[in-house]
């Protein structure tokens, strides 16, 4: 009995330990969005940056870069002002679509705190091949 104890605690914890050390995030797309989203506000652009696949593709003010390896894709982390709340989010197949509320974070100045950013993701493998913000509104000049 008290070995299925072990295993039932293994399972329900196994998947946050693999998120915290920069593995993949386990339930699917929202759930790598979720994870980033998450590293991202905490300040941790070292784990953001891990949940992106080599040669994750961002598009962002009309320019789209190749995130080539770790390096590039925490430099894009880190670059990023403003943290995010997510207020909705839409999946379809490896597709989400989350609209997120801009929030400070640390070590950043976020100007755009209260505006809305959407952006979509495609996540493969468990992690993100692509990031494409979409325009929210006209005043919204920060990202997620």
């Amino acid at each position: 009995m008290r070995r299925d104890a072990v295993f039932a605690l293994l399972i329900a914890v196994l998947p946050a330990a693999i998120v915290g050390c920069g593995g993949t995030a386990a339930g699917g797309p929202a759930a790598v969005v979720d994870a980033w989203t998450k590293a991202l506000d905490g300040g941790d652009d070292a784990a953001a940056a891990k949940l992106f696949a080599k040669d994750a593709i961002v598009v962002q003010a009309g320019r789209r870069l190749t995130l080539a390896g770790q390096a590039e894709a925490l430099s894009f982390n880190a670059s990023l002002p403003c943290g995010a709340t997510v207020v909705s989010e839409q999946t379809a197949g490896s597709e989400v679509t989350a609209t997120f509320t801009l929030t400070s974070r640390p070590g950043h100045r976020c100007d755009g705190t209260g505006q809305s950013a959407v952006t979509v993701f495609e996540v493969s493998g468990g992690k993100i091949t692509l990031w494409h913000e979409l325009p929210s509104n006209p005043a919204a000049t920060q990202s997620a």
